[in-house]
């Protein structure tokens, strides 16, 4: 997946001024990026802080590591289940 060219800091620096304010199409202009990521950013990322970003990103790990452990286990069960069916 792409990364980003903006930090979850950035990005919430970025909302911060259009709640102030400054109009989404100057802002979006100043920054280089289209509408669109700026929408997707503040339907994500709208009314977070820093640390509830850190939060998210906590748990977006721990669901990854654990689905990669429901899979090996499912693997490994799968194999035992076809090497006892086979006897």
């Amino acid at each position: 997946m792409k990364t980003s060219r903006y930090t979850e800091a950035e990005i919430i620096a970025l909302l911060r001024q259009a709640e102030g304010g400054v109009p989404v199409a100057e802002l979006c202009r100043e920054h280089g990026m289209s509408n669109a990521s700026f929408y997707k950013w503040r339907a994500k990322y709208g009314g977070m802080d820093a640390s509830l970003i850190s939060q998210m990103k906590a748990m977006e790990d721990e669901n990854r590591r654990l689905k990669r452990m429901y899979a090996d286990l499912s693997m490994q069960a799968d194999l035992l289940k076809e090497a006892l069916g086979k006897k």
